[in-house]
């Protein structure tokens, strides 16, 4: 099966049971903490790469973790799986977009980090969850209350603001927003364990980043093995630094509420922000400040509202299994 499987509860009484959800919690969020706090480190990473061209390090990061995680799913004795995904057309067709989009992400995350616009990426990600919810209102026809209607209004208005009155549209925050977010939504659709579906992914691209890679060796165009010692650690180590936080973060969702992992997702973009006003010492201007000031204030009352219906379905007897 492709499906990602539920596994079975743990304990057989009542208080084994409750000493094993605690403890799986906790761990959950452990996992989830890791994940998230290495994607929020992520520039760090890739300004050390600075003057190697950002399509040079997306092939590498492509390329290296389609090595790592075939690895993975080998150690995981799921290569069949990932097998009969390759023979099954309409999941096939779902994952090439999904790869296109995800490439553009990255592609463009790399290229902001490299241009000094991680302000941008920490933007971006932040109204990606409303971009989120805007997209299941239009392809999934999910109901937005007024709670979730204003905090999508917020952040529309922040990019509006920061559109229109600095210099510069930011492109970059808006590509990152709804490439991942159209991302999130085809998998959602597609309906495949996340590991063996980023598998596909990348494999789908090797075969192209490879060539690309080789074509740069030969017209001696490439940093690998040419340039400092440094692009010879950091281009191959790429590809595991994508596949471990995503790993932690498959281990988070399983043992958590959708929820939580709501709150968690705002560690990355937080970082980002960090990094770029007092490590990067970017322009950070009164604009800046109003158009975040929306977006975050959107983004509370989006946490606050999905919070209190968590709490409510729990009050009811539901417990949302995390997807």
């Amino acid at each position: 099966m492709l499906l990602e499987k539920t596994p079975a509860p743990v304990g057989t009484g009542p208080p084994d049971k409750d000493s094993s959800s605690l403890v799986s919690a906790r761990n959950g969020v452990i996992f989830g903490l890791c994940a998230y706090t290495m994607w929020g480190f992520f520039p760090l990473f890739f300004k050390a790469l600075g003057g190697v061209p950002a399509l040079e390090i997306l092939a590498h990061r492509i390329f290296w973790s389609a090595v790592f995680l075939v690895l993975i799913v080998a150690f995981r004795l799921q290569i069949s799986t990932v097998r009969r995904a390759f023979h099954f057309g309409p999941l096939l067709g779902t994952l090439c977009v999904s790869t296109l989009l995800i490439s553009i992400n990255w592609l463009v995350f790399i290229y902001a980090v490299e241009r000094g616009e991680v302000l941008q990426t920490s933007l971006g990600y932040f109204i990606t969850p409303l971009v989120s919810i805007l997209l299941g209102t239009i392809f999934l026809k999910e109901r937005l209350n007024h709670y979730q209607q204003l905090s999508v209004a917020l952040a529309a208005l922040g990019v509006v603001i920061l559109a229109f009155y600095q210099e510069g549209f930011p492109w970059m925050a808006l590509l990152l927003a709804c490439s991942f977010g159209l991302y999130g939504l085809l998998r959602k659709i597609a309906r495949i364990d996340a590991l063996v579906g980023l598998t596909v992914e990348t494999l789908l691209l090797a075969p192209f980043s490879l060539a690309y890679l080789l074509v740069l060796h030969d017209l001696n165009l490439d940093a690998f093995l040419s340039g400092p010692i440094r692009y010879d650690l950091l281009l191959p180590l790429s590809g595991v630094i994508t596949a471990v936080p995503l790993l932690l973060f498959i281990g988070a969702a399983r043992r958590l509420r959708l929820a939580t992992i709501g709150f968690l997702q705002y560690i990355a973009p937080t970082l980002h922000f960090i990094l770029a006003v007092w490590v990067f010492k970017e322009p950070f201007s009164a604009i800046h400040l109003s158009s975040f000031m929306l977006i975050w204030v959107g983004l509370v009352i989006y946490s606050g509202d999905a919070l209190l219906d968590s709490r409510a379905g729990r009050r009811g007897g539901h417990i949302g299994k995390p997807k």
